[in-house]
Protein backbone atom coordinates (compact mmCIF):
# COMPACT_ATOMS: atom_id res chain seq x y z
CA UNK A 1 0.00 0.00 0.00
CA UNK A 2 1.20 3.51 -0.83
CA UNK A 3 -1.12 5.26 1.66
CA UNK A 4 -2.96 3.85 4.68
CA UNK A 5 -5.52 5.29 7.09
CA UNK A 6 -7.10 3.70 10.14
CA UNK A 7 -10.28 5.70 9.54
CA UNK A 8 -11.63 7.56 6.50
CA UNK A 9 -9.51 8.25 3.46
CA UNK A 10 -10.38 10.67 0.68
CA UNK A 11 -9.59 10.13 -2.99
CA UNK A 12 -10.03 13.22 -5.16
CA UNK A 13 -10.09 12.85 -8.94
CA UNK A 14 -9.81 15.44 -11.66
CA UNK A 15 -13.49 15.78 -12.61
CA UNK A 16 -15.31 18.99 -11.75
CA UNK A 17 -16.12 19.25 -8.03
CA UNK A 18 -17.57 22.07 -5.98
CA UNK A 19 -15.46 23.77 -3.35
CA UNK A 20 -18.11 22.85 -0.78
CA UNK A 21 -17.90 19.14 -1.62
CA UNK A 22 -14.11 19.25 -1.54
CA UNK A 23 -14.11 20.97 1.85
CA UNK A 24 -16.54 18.39 3.23
CA UNK A 25 -14.48 15.42 2.06
CA UNK A 26 -11.26 17.01 3.36
CA UNK A 27 -12.93 17.60 6.73
CA UNK A 28 -14.28 14.04 6.94
CA UNK A 29 -11.16 12.22 5.77
CA UNK A 30 -8.01 12.94 7.81
CA UNK A 31 -5.89 11.44 5.01
CA UNK A 32 -6.51 12.53 1.41
CA UNK A 33 -4.94 11.44 -1.86
CA UNK A 34 -5.11 13.07 -5.27
CA UNK A 35 -5.95 10.90 -8.25
CA UNK A 36 -3.73 12.16 -11.07
CA UNK A 37 -5.22 15.49 -12.27
CA UNK A 38 -7.17 15.82 -9.02
CA UNK A 39 -4.00 17.38 -7.63
CA UNK A 40 -5.13 20.70 -9.11
CA UNK A 41 -8.12 20.71 -6.74
CA UNK A 42 -5.68 20.61 -3.84
CA UNK A 43 -3.74 23.54 -5.28
CA UNK A 44 -6.96 25.54 -5.59
CA UNK A 45 -7.92 24.69 -2.01
CA UNK A 46 -4.47 25.51 -0.66
CA UNK A 47 -3.93 22.07 0.89
CA UNK A 48 -1.49 19.25 0.23
CA UNK A 49 -2.44 15.66 -0.60
CA UNK A 50 -0.70 12.78 1.13
CA UNK A 51 0.21 11.43 -2.29
CA UNK A 52 -0.70 11.64 -5.97
CA UNK A 53 -1.50 8.27 -7.53
CA UNK A 54 -2.17 7.56 -11.21
CA UNK A 55 -0.51 7.28 -14.58
CA UNK A 56 0.17 11.04 -14.42
CA UNK A 57 -1.13 11.75 -17.92
CA UNK A 58 -3.53 14.42 -16.61
CA UNK A 59 -1.20 16.05 -14.09
CA UNK A 60 -0.64 19.75 -14.67
CA UNK A 61 2.85 21.23 -14.88
CA UNK A 62 2.17 23.24 -11.72
CA UNK A 63 1.02 20.21 -9.74
CA UNK A 64 3.95 18.13 -10.97
CA UNK A 65 6.37 20.79 -9.73
CA UNK A 66 4.57 21.67 -6.50
CA UNK A 67 4.02 18.06 -5.39
CA UNK A 68 7.11 16.47 -6.93
CA UNK A 69 7.92 14.64 -3.69
CA UNK A 70 4.44 13.06 -3.53
CA UNK A 71 4.14 11.54 -7.00
CA UNK A 72 3.39 7.82 -6.93
CA UNK A 73 3.08 6.77 -10.59
CA UNK A 74 1.30 3.57 -11.56
CA UNK A 75 2.06 3.25 -15.24
CA UNK A 76 -0.10 0.32 -16.43
CA UNK A 77 -2.93 1.30 -18.77
CA UNK A 78 -5.38 -1.56 -18.12
CA UNK A 79 -7.28 0.22 -15.35
CA UNK A 80 -8.59 3.69 -14.53
CA UNK A 81 -6.74 6.05 -12.23
CA UNK A 82 -9.53 5.59 -9.69
CA UNK A 83 -8.84 1.84 -9.71
CA UNK A 84 -5.11 2.45 -9.35
CA UNK A 85 -5.66 4.75 -6.36
CA UNK A 86 -8.06 2.37 -4.63
CA UNK A 87 -5.72 -0.59 -5.15
CA UNK A 88 -2.78 1.25 -3.64
CA UNK A 89 -4.49 2.66 -0.56
CA UNK A 90 -6.00 1.11 2.52
CA UNK A 91 -8.59 2.54 4.87
CA UNK A 92 -11.64 1.64 6.89
CA UNK A 93 -13.77 3.64 4.45
CA UNK A 94 -12.89 5.54 1.27
CA UNK A 95 -14.69 8.64 -0.01
CA UNK A 96 -14.07 9.10 -3.74
CA UNK A 97 -14.81 12.56 -5.10
CA UNK A 98 -14.30 13.80 -8.64
CA UNK A 99 -14.28 10.37 -10.29
CA UNK A 100 -17.44 10.75 -12.41
CA UNK A 101 -17.98 14.39 -13.36
CA UNK A 102 -21.30 13.90 -15.10
CA UNK A 103 -19.93 11.85 -18.00
CA UNK A 104 -21.88 8.62 -18.28
CA UNK A 105 -18.84 6.60 -19.35
CA UNK A 106 -16.89 7.87 -16.35
CA UNK A 107 -19.78 7.02 -14.05
CA UNK A 108 -19.95 3.47 -15.42
CA UNK A 109 -16.18 3.14 -15.03
CA UNK A 110 -16.50 4.22 -11.38
CA UNK A 111 -19.20 1.59 -10.82
CA UNK A 112 -16.86 -0.99 -12.36
CA UNK A 113 -14.21 -0.12 -9.77
CA UNK A 114 -16.67 -0.64 -6.92
CA UNK A 115 -17.72 -3.99 -8.37
CA UNK A 116 -14.11 -5.07 -8.96
CA UNK A 117 -13.18 -4.41 -5.32
CA UNK A 118 -16.14 -5.64 -3.25
CA UNK A 119 -13.94 -6.03 -0.18
CA UNK A 120 -13.34 -2.27 -0.07
CA UNK A 121 -15.84 0.02 1.64
CA UNK A 122 -15.96 2.92 -0.78
CA UNK A 123 -18.47 5.70 -1.48
CA UNK A 124 -18.46 7.60 -4.77
CA UNK A 125 -19.52 11.16 -3.97
CA UNK A 126 -21.24 12.85 -6.89
CA UNK A 127 -22.89 16.21 -7.35
CA UNK A 128 -26.41 14.95 -6.66
CA UNK A 129 -25.93 11.39 -5.41
CA UNK A 130 -23.72 9.11 -3.35
CA UNK A 131 -23.15 5.53 -4.47
CA UNK A 132 -21.64 2.40 -2.95
CA UNK A 133 -21.71 -1.34 -3.48
CA UNK A 134 -24.34 -2.63 -1.08
CA UNK A 135 -22.56 -4.63 1.65
CA UNK A 136 -23.94 -7.94 2.99
CA UNK A 137 -25.91 -6.12 5.69
CA UNK A 138 -26.32 -2.42 6.37
CA UNK A 139 -28.71 -0.22 8.36
CA UNK A 140 -29.21 3.43 7.47
CA UNK A 141 -30.91 6.17 9.48
CA UNK A 142 -32.77 7.91 6.65
CA UNK A 143 -35.56 10.45 6.70
CA UNK A 144 -39.00 9.32 5.63
CA UNK A 145 -39.46 9.96 1.93
CA UNK A 146 -35.75 9.78 1.11
CA UNK A 147 -35.21 8.22 -2.32
CA UNK A 148 -33.41 4.87 -2.14
CA UNK A 149 -32.35 3.37 -5.45
CA UNK A 150 -31.02 -0.13 -5.98
CA UNK A 151 -29.43 -1.00 -9.32
CA UNK A 152 -28.17 -4.56 -9.96
CA UNK A 153 -25.14 -5.24 -12.15
CA UNK A 154 -25.70 -9.03 -11.99
CA UNK A 155 -28.39 -11.33 -10.57
CA UNK A 156 -28.81 -10.45 -6.89
CA UNK A 157 -31.39 -10.47 -4.14
CA UNK A 158 -31.76 -7.85 -1.42
CA UNK A 159 -34.05 -8.30 1.56
CA UNK A 160 -35.17 -5.04 3.11
CA UNK A 161 -36.92 -3.40 6.01
CA UNK A 162 -38.11 0.20 6.06
CA UNK A 163 -38.75 0.68 2.33
CA UNK A 164 -42.09 1.79 0.92
CA UNK A 165 -41.91 -1.05 -1.61
CA UNK A 166 -40.32 -4.13 0.04
CA UNK A 167 -37.71 -5.98 -1.98
CA UNK A 168 -37.79 -9.40 -0.31
CA UNK A 169 -37.94 -12.27 -2.78
CA UNK A 170 -37.27 -10.15 -5.86
CA UNK A 171 -34.75 -11.55 -8.34
CA UNK A 172 -32.99 -8.38 -9.47
CA UNK A 173 -31.14 -8.40 -12.79
CA UNK A 174 -29.85 -5.47 -14.86
CA UNK A 175 -31.86 -6.46 -17.94
CA UNK A 176 -35.15 -7.45 -16.29
CA UNK A 177 -35.79 -6.10 -12.79
CA UNK A 178 -34.21 -3.07 -11.14
CA UNK A 179 -35.10 -1.17 -7.97
CA UNK A 180 -34.67 2.53 -8.60
CA UNK A 181 -36.73 5.30 -6.96
CA UNK A 182 -37.88 3.41 -3.89
CA UNK A 183 -38.52 5.43 -0.73
CA UNK A 184 -37.42 5.15 2.88
CA UNK A 185 -40.02 5.06 5.61
CA UNK A 186 -37.30 5.90 8.14
CA UNK A 187 -34.62 3.47 9.28
CA UNK A 188 -33.72 1.16 6.38
CA UNK A 189 -31.99 -2.21 6.58
CA UNK A 190 -30.68 -3.98 3.47
CA UNK A 191 -29.38 -7.55 3.32
CA UNK A 192 -27.80 -8.45 -0.02
CA UNK A 193 -26.93 -12.00 -1.09
CA UNK A 194 -24.20 -11.07 -3.60
CA UNK A 195 -21.76 -8.20 -4.26
CA UNK A 196 -23.66 -6.93 -7.27
CA UNK A 197 -26.11 -4.24 -6.12
CA UNK A 198 -25.39 -0.52 -6.26
CA UNK A 199 -26.98 1.52 -3.50
CA UNK A 200 -27.72 5.06 -4.64
CA UNK A 201 -28.86 7.80 -2.26
CA UNK A 202 -29.28 11.59 -2.48
CA UNK A 203 -26.11 13.61 -1.88
CA UNK A 204 -27.54 14.90 1.41
CA UNK A 205 -27.45 11.33 2.78
CA UNK A 206 -23.64 11.11 2.78
CA UNK A 207 -23.44 11.38 6.57
CA UNK A 208 -26.03 8.65 7.12
CA UNK A 209 -24.30 6.40 4.59
CA UNK A 210 -20.91 6.87 6.23
CA UNK A 211 -22.37 6.06 9.66
CA UNK A 212 -24.09 2.97 8.30
CA UNK A 213 -21.04 1.65 6.45
CA UNK A 214 -18.73 2.20 9.43
CA UNK A 215 -21.09 0.02 11.48
CA UNK A 216 -21.07 -2.84 8.94
CA UNK A 217 -19.47 -5.89 10.59
CA UNK A 218 -17.94 -7.27 7.37
CA UNK A 219 -17.47 -6.48 3.70
CA UNK A 220 -17.63 -8.92 0.82
CA UNK A 221 -14.59 -11.15 0.20
CA UNK A 222 -12.03 -9.86 -2.26
CA UNK A 223 -12.74 -10.83 -5.87
CA UNK A 224 -10.32 -8.81 -7.95
CA UNK A 225 -7.06 -7.11 -7.06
Amino acid sequence: MIVQSANLLGLVGGADVTSEDLKEVLSLAPVTVAIDGGADHFIAAGVEPKAIIGDMDSLSVQARAQFSDRLMPVTEQDSTDFDKALRHTEARLVLALGVSGGRFDHELAAMHVLLAHPDRACVVVGRDSVVCLCPPNVSLALEAGCVVSLFPFAPVGVASEGLRWPTDGIAFTPHERIGTSNQALGQVTLVADAPAMMLILPRACLGALITGLLAVPAQWPARVG
